[in-house]
């Protein structure tokens, strides 16, 4: 096996036992970048001469017994909203041209004093303000959609190009390109990592989080990221927490809510029959099946959109003004379509949030866990702008991606997806699941209980 085919979980092991080296580690992922990368373009820029530089140092501290932190000489990739010092933030626009970090972001910091090395920022839908990241390939089929707007994140960890990555996801940007391309995607609850330093999409619906080949890599990363930051207005002040699951989970009486609605409508029929085996799998471990209808669906979508738009526009709406030309098409016309919404639609949307918030914390007081499809479809092939149901009906792909994870971003709660196998071309498939606030140890258990039952996952094809 080579260093990169190794999960964060083992890597960091090995690190810290002298069994392996900083250094060849991160030599491994960069050799394995320029391996993949012509091919999926996962990468905005890759900083392989600072990695390198990076990794001689933690092998050196290594050497004399001195480890930073849990993540000491594991390299990443930080999706292209996230600042780090002396690098560009480019948000995948020619809008950001020349622009030039002039400080770490709070994710970045953390990372860093965790003795994470960073090789590279990854692509995003521009802004990340679309479900596709036109310009990266999905991992397991380069003529199919990577997901997004953390495409590039996503597609770098399934390929092997990073041992673990950052995201963000203001409508499913996480968890739909984890589910994609067969990597576990993890949003936690609003408010418990901090945006410090990062561009934002949607001020009230943006998460920052995880994007990893397991659950338990998950969790470490989660570990460090969380924590209190008064420089992000949203950030809650919460007793740190250890998210590691333990090593046997045991899920005897964890009640889990299966949906009667929604989440199984307009669904691929593999996709279903997939996330059920998921499911009943959970049963096999000892958990409790219990269905629930999900409240005030009719409005899911309207939400959503009613808060994201005009937050959006607002903050793009100097850059809108004056170079409007340098926005791709897509993203310029939803910018501009912002200004067109008034304050009473906005109000509006946000007082539905407060009463879906308000129906989701009483289901969540009957279960402890939801579980369901992450996304309604596997990845499409490129340039499909459409899906057709089995009656008949259209829904732009956007649209059908979007739809069963933006619940968990108007609402705050945490969610998961856990690859749980591939349709009949092969292309991975992901189960969802939704916990209560702040209860990402809880649902990280779950996820990792569920995986301890699969065979290990292999990486995607290099070409």
């Amino acid at each position: 096996m080579q260093p990169h085919e190794l999960t964060l979980a083992d890597a960091a092991q090995q690190i810290r036992a002298r069994r392996l080296s900083p250094v060849a580690l991160v030599d491994s992922v960069l050799d394995r970048i320029d391996q993949v990368d012509p091919h999926v373009e996962a990468y905005v820029a890759v900083t392989a001469e600072q990695a390198r530089g990076a990794a001689r140092e933690a092998e050196q501290e290594a050497a004399r017994g001195v480890f930073r932190g849990s993540l000491h000489g594991v390299p990443a990739g930080l999706k292209d909203l996230i600042d780090v010092a002396g690098s560009p933030t480019s948000a995948s626009s020619r809008v950001r041209a020349g622009h030039r970090a002039a400080a770490d972001s709070t994710v970045a910091a953390r990372l860093r004093a965790a003795g994470s090395v960073l090789v590279g920022k990854t692509h995003t839908h521009e802004f990340a303000y679309g479900l596709t990241t036109p310009q990266t390939a999905n991992a397991w089929d380069r003529g199919r959609v990577a997901g997004g707007s953390s495409g590039g994140s996503a597609v770098a960890v399934a390929a092997g190009a990073a041992t673990f990555a950052l995201g963000t996801d203001t409508g499913g940007s996480i968890r739909v390109p984890a589910a994609l391309n067969g990597v576990v995607g993890c949003k936690p609850t609003y408010g418990l990592v901090p945006r410090h330093g990062i561009t934002s999409l949607s001020w009230s619906l943006d998460h920052v989080g995880p994007v990893t080949r397991t659950v338990k890599d998950a969790a470490l990363v989660l570990t460090v990221l969380a924590g209190h930051d008064p420089r992000d207005p949203a950030s809650l002040d919460t007793p740190a927490v250890d998210h590691r699951p333990e090593r046997e989970p045991d899920l005897t009486g964890v009640r889990v809510g299966v949906p009667r609605n929604y989440y199984f409508d307009h669904v691929d029929a593999e996709v279903e029959t997939a996330v059920r085996r998921g499911i009943a799998q959970l049963e096999t471990l000892g958990a409790h099946l219990v269905e629930i209808d999900i409240p005030m669906t009719r409005y899911i979508q309207a939400t959503q959109w009613g808060l994201m738009v005009p937050e959006a526009t607002a903050y793009h709406e100097g850059t809108l003004r004056t170079v409007p030309e340098l926005y791709q098409a897509d993203v310029r016309i939803l910018l501009e379509a912002g200004e067109l919404m008034g304050a009473g639609d906005y109000l509006r949307a946000q007082r539905s949030r407060t009463l879906m918030q308000e129906e989701w914390s009483r289901i969540l007081e009957k279960v402890d866990v939801i579980a369901a499809p992450a996304v309604p479809m596997t990845a499409v092939k490129t340039g499909q702008e459409s899906v057709t149901w089995s009656d008949g009906s259209t829904e732009a792909v956007s649209d059908a991606y979007v739809r069963l994870s933006s619940p968990a971003n108007i609402t705050g709660v945490p969610a998961l997806s856990v690859p749980v196998g591939h349709d009949t071309a092969g292309m991975p498939i992901g189960m969802q699941l939704l916990g209560r606030p702040f209860g990402e140890r809880q649902l990280l258990r779950v996820g990792h209980a569920y995986e301890r039952t699969q065979p290990a996952r292999s990486l995607a094809p290099a070409a």
